[in-house]
């Protein structure tokens, strides 16, 4: 595998890939803070994978004890959902954006996002603010605001139509939680229960046909979705509402949107404006 390669964009955002892994980064604040912030996230970004893979046998089991800070991170956000099936890969896209976001969060920074494929972490210093565009619909995206003062660091979508697999048939479900990486672990359970199970209209496939070493082993995931009617669209999202809804009361999220076309259900602060980071 090749070693990571990190590039300014044209817009001033640093652009870090590394395998799997991609990543957007933007920081305001003091100039050489900035500076020192993007070394510091391009330092630390060129040793998070390895770290990954030297543990991944763990972090595909139910329970994993990995011994890694980012890998750690990952079981931690997980343990939450537990004894629903769950293993740490449910956050690891949201654990390394947390783990590039701790580097950029020093003195003279005033905000800041991590954006891995869609799972985002944010730091805001007292008085300011991010907002974020979040994936709630395929015609009308949504942008929350992010302030300092709120629980809100991170921002996490997942669904059957996303770059991972989901036992649920939700387009996508969108949550924010207190790191990026809690906001990826319940975006993915929330995303499950979002489902019918008996519908002739669902295809599924064990997920290690699709990857031989996907961490759902021989679990069914979603291929194709059709045939629903309005009906079963709310029954559905009504699944996945009350899931939202009991990790909303046990503190584990702050804030949810659930899509399945054409219907929409959103927990918490979300409002329908165009998409942009301010």
């Amino acid at each position: 595998m090749t070693g990571a390669v990190i590039a300014r964009l044209p817009d001033g955002r640093l652009h870090l890939h590394h395998g799997p892994i991609d990543l957007i980064l933007q920081t305001w604040g003091d100039p050489m803070a900035t500076a020192e912030a993007e070394r510091r996230a391009s330092a630390r970004f060129g040793s998070i994978l390895a770290e990954l893979v030297s543990e991944l046998p763990l972090l595909r089991q139910e329970g994993g004890q990995p011994t890694g800070h980012v890998a750690r991170k990952m079981a931690a956000a997980t343990r939450h959902f537990a004894p629903k099936f769950i293993t740490p890969m449910a956050a690891v896209a949201g654990a390394v954006a947390d783990a590039i976001c701790a580097e950029v969060a020093i003195d003279g920074i005033t905000r800041a996002y991590v954006n891995n494929g869609g799972d985002i972490a944010l730091h805001l210093a007292p008085g300011h603010s991010l907002t974020c565009a979040v994936a709630v619909g395929s015609d009308l995206p949504a942008r929350v605001t992010v302030r300092a003062e709120d629980a809100v660091r991170g921002i996490a979508t997942s669904g059957w139509r996303g770059r991972s697999w989901s036992l649920g048939i939700a387009d996508s479900v969108t949550v924010l939680a207190r790191t990026a990486a809690e906001a990826d672990a319940a975006a993915t359970m929330i995303a499950n229960a979002v489902d019918l199970p008996d519908h002739p209209g669902i295809l599924r496939q064990p997920a290690s046909d699709l990857q031989a070493e996907s961490d759902l082993g021989a679990r069914l995931v979603t291929v194709s979705v059709f045939g629903l009617t309005a009906e079963d669209i709310a029954q559905a999202l009504d699944a996945g509402e009350m899931a939202a809804a009991d990790f909303h009361q046990r503190g584990l999220i702050e804030a949810a949107a659930l899509f399945l076309h054409p219907q929409t259900r959103t927990l918490g602060p979300l409002r329908l404006k165009e998409p942009a980071f301010d």
